[in-house]
């Protein structure tokens, strides 16, 4: 039993592909193979069923109930279902003791007693009567050396990009 194990397990074992009867595919590259010839042949494809428990396992869709039965794969399932649900039983969660602490935030009221208005993007900041900031004059900041300025868009042939023409 365990030999046949061991050989199953084998990487350079050699599979003859469920599609074309010709192909020997070594184990490790057997499921990409099966994937490439079930493309190469869909008319063979739709004869055959994928095993839920193997998708290594193709057999003619008249034999899945029988194969679904008497899979060597269905074991390793049902070997796994039975330790969850035992380790289910003898498990017991503790609960949890976590309380949610208490909150001084009124984001409603917060709205309401903002001086300032909120920045958006792309507009000009335009202060309330009653706000500090209405006394200051808003003059828009530049990086830029006096009497140079931003272009307003990009030249359509950039200079750099001049199409390998030297000057």
């Amino acid at each position: 039993m365990e030999e046949t194990y061991i050989d199953s397990l084998d990487p350079e074992k050699l599979l003859q592909c469920p599609y074309d009867k010709n192909h020997q595919i070594r184990a490790c590259r057997f499921p990409y193979h099966l994937i490439k010839c079930r493309k190469n042949h869909p008319d063979v494809a739709n004869k055959l069923a994928t095993c839920p428990f193997n998708a290594r396992h193709q057999v003619p869709r008249a034999e899945i109930s029988h194969h679904i039965s008497s899979c060597d794969d269905k074991s390793c399932i049902e070997q796994d279902v039975v330790n969850q649900t035992r380790n289910l039983g003898q498990e017991t969660l503790a609960e949890s003791t976590w309380q949610c602490p208490p909150c001084d935030e009124d984001w409603d009221k917060d709205l309401w007693e903002q001086t300032s208005t909120p920045f958006v993007w792309g507009t000009a900041n335009y202060c309330g009567k009653n706000s500090p900031a209405s006394n200051i004059v808003m003059e828009h900041k530049s990086n830029l050396a006096s009497g140079m300025r931003v272009p307003k868009s990009l030249p359509y042939v950039l200079p750099w990009k001049n199409n390998g023409n030297a000057q």
